[in-house]
């Protein structure tokens, strides 16, 4: 008898094999798109204030604004929130009112 070698399987083959709803496929690779959005932005933020002993660094800090919002926009996809506002002593957080 001949058997056939097994044939290696991309990630997206298995994720089609395995969930037959379109929509559920779509909704499951958008949330690992953007939770390597998350990663990839906190992983550049992280490198803006730790010294790495092999790379040297410059003498001014980068300009990070632009990956700290894609950041804070990525966190708030998954209904996450930096620290905006007070807390008070019963652990509520409270905001400033818009004038």
């Amino acid at each position: 008898m001949e058997t056939k070698p097994l044939e290696k399987k991309g990630l997206l083959t298995k994720l089609k094999e395995n969930v037959d709803d379109h929509e559920e496929q779509m909704a499951i690779l958008g949330a690992a798109v953007r939770l390597g959005v998350v990663i990839w932005s906190g992983f550049i933020i992280t490198l803006n204030y730790v010294e790495l002993p092999m790379v040297k660094k410059s003498g001014t800090s980068a300009d990070i604004t632009f990956v700290a919002s894609i950041f804070t926009g990525a966190l708030a996809t998954f209904g996450l929130s930096t620290g905006n506002g007070k807390k008070n002593g019963n652990g509520t957080t409270t905001t400033k009112p818009k004038q």
